[in-house]
């Protein structure tokens, strides 16, 4: 009995919390959207369908992943484009580390 309950207060909690399109993970957050513009080496912002676009700084060191799971070099990022970014939350700022093409 306490087993049971043990592992469902476990498996409670690595439950990933959703909200606007955001996923938490462990060490950062996730979010999918739509680009709606883009600076090479600098920012992302992306429209999550939240109805406010978000904006993102990239990392020093960005991995690349296409819809395959592959990771690839830096990829020519465009408007409309749909993505999955992993990102931390660092002062004030959203700083992606990821970026997985969705399409």
């Amino acid at each position: 009995m306490n087993k049971m309950f043990v592992s469902l207060i476990c498996a409670g909690a690595l439950l990933p919390v959703v909200a606007n399109s955001q996923v938490s993970t462990v060490g950062g957050n996730e979010s999918v959207g739509k680009i709606t513009d883009y600076t090479p080496d600098s920012a992302l912002v992306l429209d999550t369908g939240s109805g406010e676009p978000v904006h993102y700084k990239f990392a020093k060191h960005v991995t690349f992943i296409d819809k395959d799971g592959t990771t690839i070099q830096a990829p020519a990022l465009s408007k409309n484009l749909r993505v999955k970014v992993h990102y931390i939350k660092q002062g004030g700022d959203l700083i992606i580390d990821k970026v997985t093409l969705a399409e």
